[in-house]
């Protein structure tokens, strides 16, 4: 269910931002791809610069590039969890400046459901030049991308991390099923009613509560409401020892809980067309593509698009429109009207939609 939030939701929300969200915010975004070409420099950023980079990425020369293919190895000097962003030291010594560079959550490659990054892990990775604003001031900096385990294996560290700080109740790994009777992304929680059936030997209340970050949303920030989904998930004693939460909650089967899987999302084959940013919400993160005239979209695409078109209510003239959202966009791309694009297609329960978005250059 879809609920717009009330103006006291959106006062709370400044309060109890959803964390990943948080963690989205506090870091250095707006990242576009520049370098293709390896050169070795120092950096000459000015004070302001310099002080920037204890926390954020380092500036960089205008005549900075990297090698966009290539892969380093290094270990990690520190990650705030909370944050969502630290720093690797780099083992091949002079390639960047200062020989460590900036690492954000969102480029890690994983499958923990909070991902993060351990102080003294080794790790694999590439490097990628990104534009930013600094104050009125806007910069060359370089990012870590592609972060993963040395060989290229995930970074699955949580399982191990709650190990050794969680008390479970049963198994880390036994799971429990219910159903989530609400979760409010702008306060970040909510309450799990536990299914009957289940013999404890801890008072386990039959309703629990789940914190944003035990919903296993796959690595991706959840922008909407939860109301009464069937979920399964672990228990674990708070850390005063006097309640139960709900730990690692899933679709049943350990699916992660994403828009995609609420609206049962089904792709159609990975062919790619092309069409133009008919519509663009940068507030909202999502818009409309136009398809070209001569692509030829699947049936069941098709038939999404001409329900849709019958359906418009205002008698103005209909138009096939794909739906699309940031999220689907590869990473890189800044939607505006007028861009010509090329991307796969999908059907939900909302419609038709497209993903894989990508400049056509």
């Amino acid at each position: 269910m879809h609920l717009r939030p009330t103006i006291d939701q959106a006062v709370a929300s400044v309060k109890s931002l959803v964390r990943f969200e948080e963690r989205s915010v506090r870091a250095p975004l707006q990242d576009m791809t520049l370098g293709v070409q390896k050169t070795i420099q120092k950096t000459s950023a000015g004070g302001d610069a310099k002080a920037a980079t204890n926390t954020g990425p380092t500036v960089i020369p205008e005549d900075f590039t990297v090698d966009k293919d290539a892969r380093y190895t290094g270990s990690v000097l520190e990650f705030n969890k909370w944050r969502g962003f630290g720093h690797i030291a780099m083992d091949q010594k002079g390639v960047v400046p200062g020989d460590k560079v900036f690492v954000h959550w969102k480029n890690i490659q994983t499958d923990d459901r909070f991902p993060r990054l351990q102080q003294g892990l080794s790790v694999e990775f590439g490097l990628i030049v990104s534009q930013e604003w600094r104050g009125w001031n806007k910069v060359r900096s370089l990012k870590a991308k592609t972060v993963t385990l040395p060989g290229g294996g995930m970074v699955n560290i949580q399982d191990a991390m709650d190990a050794e700080s969680m008390t479970f109740v049963g198994a880390q790994n036994f799971r429990y099923t219910g159903t989530v009777k609400f979760f409010d992304q702008f306060r970040n929680f909510g309450w799990v009613a536990i299914d009957d059936g289940f013999a404890m030997d801890d008072p386990v209340p039959k309703e629990i509560k789940v914190e944003g970050e035990e919903l296993n949303t796959g690595g991706k920030p959840l922008r909407m409401r939860i109301d009464k989904l069937a979920v399964e998930f672990g228990i674990v004693k708070s850390k005063k020892g006097d309640s139960y939460m709900a730990y690692n909650v899933t679709l049943p089967g350990g699916t992660p809980i994403t828009q995609e899987a609420l609206e049962h999302r089904q792709e159609e084959g990975s062919q790619r067309f092309t069409g133009t940013v008919q519509w663009w919400q940068r507030w909202q993160s999502w818009g409309h593509i136009i398809p070209d005239a001569d692509q030829v979209l699947p049936a069941t695409v098709q038939e999404k698009l001409e329900a849709a078109a019958k359906a418009k209510p205002d008698g103005k003239p209909a138009e096939h429109l794909l739906y699309f959202r940031k999220d689907d966009c590869e990473w890189s791309l800044q939607p505006q009207v007028g861009k010509k694009v090329s991307f796969t297609v999908y059907v939900d329960d909302k419609g038709a939609g497209a993903k894989d978005v990508m400049a056509v250059e």
